[in-house]
């Protein structure tokens, strides 16, 4: 069995408490691309109690939320897939119209060259939002 990447730290982390974190991927091509990764080792969303199950989904939310308001997207992708590691976590993904991929998934083939500027301190600006 192959280690677990999301069980390693990595990325910036904006938020961490007993139950999860919040991370911002090291992705240029997605600036503000951040995951919310349950700390337990867990593959499906109803193998938590429902109390925790809640707890995750505000959190997607304030993270949404925090992406939104220092990054302005004209959309944002949230997704939880977990099919190459089975360890639950979502995907918050801020999304522009100029972005390589838009209007389909990051994970498509790229529509044409683009490369949405980051903003300066994009992870304190981010973190700041989220314990607002």
């Amino acid at each position: 069995m192959q280690p677990c990447e999301l069980c390693r730290e990595s990325g910036d982390i904006l938020y961490r408490d007993e139950r999860l974190r919040v991370i911002l991927v090291d992705d240029a091509s997605y600036p503000g691309f951040c995951r919310v990764i349950w700390n337990a080792h867990v593959r499906e969303m109803t193998d938590l109690v429902p109390e925790d199950a809640r707890y995750l989904l505000e959190w997607v939310l304030k993270t949404e939320r925090a992406v939104r308001e220092v990054l302005n997207p004209d959309k944002v992708n949230l997704a939880s897939l977990g099919n190459v590691v089975p360890h639950l976590h979502w995907h918050v993904i801020p999304r522009f119209a100029a972005d390589a991929h838009f209007p389909a998934p990051i994970w498509a083939a790229p529509a044409r060259a683009g490369q949405p500027p980051a903003p300066e301190n994009l992870a304190e600006r981010l973190q700041a939002a989220l314990t607002a």
